[in-house]
């Protein structure tokens, strides 16, 4: 059974949210139910209408609609909340306009009546009509979720604090409160929608149209969803290139920062591979077409920035979980105080000259009963640090991840093609016959026997010792035949008539002897961080040949930067010891693991975190794969085109950037810290004012004011990540 997605309208509140979700399950036909308050979505599992859900909606003061996601960057801001004023949101909404006009009638009776002319009876009808006019949506959705949830939720409660101040006698501050909530309310739900605006921004990356070519050469502009693999299309300058694809022709520097964040455009020529939303610069490019639009690398970003903003924190469930229970205990308690010290201490019971009575006081501790700043306090955290790392490139899936990552203690990575370029080159090639000529023919021939086998091969250092073999020019190479893999050995071949065997040095210790001099040449190769390989020739080992994989140039910086962060470092890698510890000291990491299987690498994370605490690990996402379902963060470089890459690990580097690392880890950082300070402002607040209340020194609107002021500065400052990190890489 599939899922359905509806758009919501009408959520102004993380309640709301919640209130609709148990609504929606509640109906015959519903399997499941998931409403993302961030997102503003829902999704639905079953067999019941979409008739059936909008009335369920639209009883709890919600309207759906089936355009689940705005199509168009233009769709997307003329929704309800998008690039609209404040003006038009509080107008937009049914229960905020009977609010507003609740409150012109109120303040044309306060005029009058200050003016001396209304009397005070027909003054008390104004005020009371207004309260009326303004109470009506609350009330209906007051009790909509009391009939269809067999729950309290705050507009319960302040229609029930409303009509309170109406038997005390608080017309006015009766319809004071309401307004008051109506018109916070929407402004929460106008806060909220500038960060529901910093993910639309992610949809508007999408292409939307592409220059398709036919078999004469012919131009027609197509939609680009409407593009399939094999379709030739043309990128002209400062276009954005459709879909992920293979350049047949034409070369340009293509900026590739809404995939991979980085700030400066690269250079892309015949056969490499473009990105779909990344902008062509002064060139014009042919791409051939290598997926579907589903499946190119910014759908999958958009679709896993969707999944990751719907997926709640731990602390937002904890929140959720404590907010089901905390609105009907305060409501017992409110009840309480109002009948208890009555009862008990023959205390007032309603206001005296002396001050509020205890019914006063329990209304007031009803209106600062409203959850609203706490239940939000952590989703627009988690969802502007998820968007601030999504927009420089950096996927981290969910708001686990995102705290996880926060609580981080060490770090272990992988060597080849994380602290390394990944790409070996030859440093050094011998022969036992060499003459110490630089220009040594038997050390150029043995060179060349090893490029004639190694041709046939697709392992990295069968590429490097072609490249070598094709720059020294006095190196000459046939082509081998009978060429045969040896796993994990080396390969073997037949050049020329001559048997040549090319493999590890362990391997070659192990099965075929050779002299002691080619040993030590291997163990002084190998004590400077190189990888070596022997060649044997007609049943004889004739010499060595030297590899190294290059450094990344900011290897150093950034693992001083893990240092400075209280980060324990760790290398796995599946080289010989001697070289990971080279390469380990020339760029400071603390623990080399070496010589390990990718499982073993999986039992070294398992040490790792025993040692030192939450433990991320960051690999290619592919073949690191155990390590990283190991670790209690798996980080992906480069993942940007490999699917597998970004569904293996939790979060994914999608560039070939290491220093987003201690970025993102910074990041994470920040995003705890807000969301204890914004549950650590919300506790106190409501302390604070129940204090006051239960002493009778708050009064209901007050209570109103502080707590949609709450609501609002939880919400602002939730949003500091999305500006935390433009400060942070301005530093």
């Amino acid at each position: 059974m599939t899922d359905q997605t509806y758009r919501v309208e009408g959520m102004d509140c993380a309640n709301c949210a919640r209130e609709l979700e148990d609504g929606i399950r509640r109906l015959s036909g519903v399997e499941a139910a998931h409403v993302d308050y961030m997102g503003a979505r829902l999704v639905v599992t079953g067999s019941a209408s979409f008739e059936q859900l909008q009335a369920r909606a639209n009883a709890l003061g919600r309207s759906l609609h089936t355009d689940a996601q705005a199509s168009t960057p233009e769709q997307a801001e003329t929704s309800r909340g998008g690039a609209v004023g404040f003006i038009d949101y509080l107008l937009g909404a049914n229960e905020t306009r009977m609010a507003l006009a609740g409150a012109l009638l109120a303040l044309v009776g306060v005029v009058l009546a200050a003016l001396g002319m209304l009397d005070p009876r027909t003054t008390d009808g104004l005020l009371l009509s207004a309260l009326i006019v303004a109470v009506i949506p609350i009330a209906r959705s007051g009790v909509s979720g009391l009939w269809i949830n067999r729950r309290f939720n705050i507009n319960m409660l302040m229609t029930i604090a409303a009509a309170g101040a109406v038997i005390i006698g608080e017309t006015l501050e009766a319809a004071v409160i309401v307004i008051l909530f109506a018109v916070g309310e929407a402004l929460e739900g106008y806060t909220v929608e500038r960060a529901r605006r910093s993910i639309r921004a992610l949809l508007a990356l999408k292409p939307r149209t592409a220059w398709r070519l036919d078999s004469a050469g012919n131009e027609t502009q197509v939609a680009a969803d409407a593009l399939t693999i094999g379709d030739r299309v043309v990128v002209r300058s400062g276009e954005a290139v459709p879909g992920d694809g293979v350049i047949v022709s034409g070369r340009s520097a293509v900026n590739q920062a809404p995939i991979t964040g980085e700030s400066l455009p690269v250079e892309r020529a015949e056969g490499d591979a473009v990105y779909a939303g990344t902008i062509n610069g002064d060139g014009v490019l042919h791409v051939e077409i290598t997926a579907a639009a589903e499946d190119n690398t910014l759908s999958r970003i958009v679709k896993l920035v969707e999944e990751s903003q719907a997926a709640k924190a731990p602390t937002q469930r904890m929140i959720d979980s404590f907010a089901a229970i905390y609105t009907p205990a305060v409501t017992l308690l409110a009840l309480a105080v109002a009948v208890l010290p009555p009862l008990l201490f023959s205390a007032p019971f309603f206001d005296t000259p002396d001050g509020h009575g205890w019914l006063y006081r329990a209304l007031a501790l009803l209106v600062i009963a409203c959850p609203c700043a706490l239940v939000i306090s952590t989703p627009v955290t988690v969802i502007s640090g998820l968007t601030a790392a999504a927009r420089r490139g950096v996927l981290i899936k969910g708001g686990a991840h995102l705290e996880t990552l926060g609580r981080v203690k060490a770090v272990a990575m992988d060597k080849t093609g994380t602290v390394t370029e990944g790409r070996p080159q030859v440093v050094g090639w011998r022969s036992l016959n060499c003459d110490g000529d630089p220009a040594c023919a038997a050390c150029d021939d043995l060179l060349g026997l090893a490029a004639a086998v190694e041709q046939r091969s697709a392992h990295p250092l069968a590429g490097a010792v072609v490249a070598a073999a094709e720059r020294a020019k006095a190196v000459t190479y046939s082509t081998a035949e009978s060429v045969e893999s040896l796993p994990g050995r080396g390969i073997s071949g037949r050049v020329d008539g001559h048997d040549v065997l090319i493999g590890s040095h362990t391997f070659f210790d192990a099965e075929h002897p050779h002299s002691d001099t080619l040993c030590s040449w291997a163990h002084e190769a190998e004590a400077q961080g190189s990888t070596t390989m022997l060649l044997k020739s007609d049943g004889m080992v004739h010499g060595a040949i030297s590899f190294a994989d290059t450094l990344r140039t900011d290897a150093a910086s950034v693992v001083a930067d893990l240092h400075a962060l209280g980060l324990q470092t760790s290398m796995l890698t599946g080289d010989h010891e001697a070289a990971a510890r080279t390469i380990a000291k020339q760029i400071g990491i603390d623990t080399v693991y070496a010589g390990l299987m990718p499982a073993d690498k999986a039992d070294a994370i398992r040490r790792f975190r025993d040692s030192h605490g939450v433990t991320a690990m960051v690999g290619d996402g592919v073949n690191d794969a155990p390590a990283l379902a190991a670790a209690d963060v798996g980080v992906a470089m480069g993942a940007m085109g490999s699917p597998q890459a970004v569904e293996t690990a939790d979060v994914a580097l999608m560039g070939d950037n290491l220093r987003l690392l201690p970025l993102t880890i910074r990041l994470a950082r920040f995003t705890r810290s807000v969301i204890r300070q914004n549950i650590a402002l919300s506790f106190a607040l409501k302390l604070v004012f129940m204090v006051l209340a239960l002493e009778g020194s708050a009064s209901l609107w007050a209570a109103v004011f502080a707590d949609v002021g709450m609501s609002l500065i939880v919400t602002t400052n939730g949003m500091r990540p999305l500006r935390w990190v433009k400060s942070a890489e301005s530093a």
